[in-house]
């Protein structure tokens, strides 16, 4: 962590480049700079100001560790700590917690996921079916999966959902039904 003198001294840098981006001739680059930077600020304003509200709502009965862990819980905040890497939870931690989170929607359409590795950011899921499929498309339940995942840790590398490939709407072609059970009669 740095010393309240470097840190000064990075916020005398910041000021002094702010200074010469006013300075630069006018331009495309300029106006694309500024509003990089005014968007930068306007992010962090936004997650310091729920960081201080969520400090200040917790009262004396909580913790730090308990304080950093509600942090890590808020949305807008939790962003902000994955950007800098200083999320409490650790890549699977955060996975784990967005199967559970969608656990009971899955239940619902007979189906259910599960971790099978994480390895360099990698994700590899597999969702199966539990009993008899009421028709949920492969689509759907990709898409609650991977919002889920991607909403607690968008800083997986790669996601990948086994137990997808197919429809899973329930329909079974008749013609493979017939060679099935034609094929042990002879």
């Amino acid at each position: 962590m740095d010393s309240e003198k470097e840190f000064q001294e990075k916020m005398r840098k910041l000021g002094t480049l702010v200074g010469e981006l006013d300075q630069m001739p006018g331009g495309g680059s300029k106006v694309a700079t500024r509003e990089l930077v005014q968007l930068l600020m306007e992010v962090h304003r936004t997650g310091l100001e729920q960081i201080m509200e969520l400090v200040f709502n917790s009262g004396k009965e909580q913790t730090g560790a308990a304080a950093i862990n509600r942090l890590g819980q808020d949305p807008i905040v939790r962003n902000l700590l994955l950007l800098y890497s200083l999320h409490p939870d650790d890549l699977e931690t955060r996975v784990l917690q967005a199967l559970e989170a969608v656990k009971g929607r899955l239940r619902k359409v007979d189906r259910e996921v599960k971790l099978v590795s994480i390895q360099d950011g990698a994700v590899q899921l597999q969702v199966n079916i539990s009993r008899h499929a009421h028709g949920s498309k492969a689509k759907d339940v990709r898409s609650v999966v991977e919002g889920s995942v991607y909403d607690l840790a968008p800083d997986v590398a790669s996601l990948t959902i086994l137990g997808l490939e197919e429809d899973s709407s329930g329909f079974v072609p008749l013609d493979s039904l017939l060679k099935g059970s034609f094929a042990g009669a002879d």
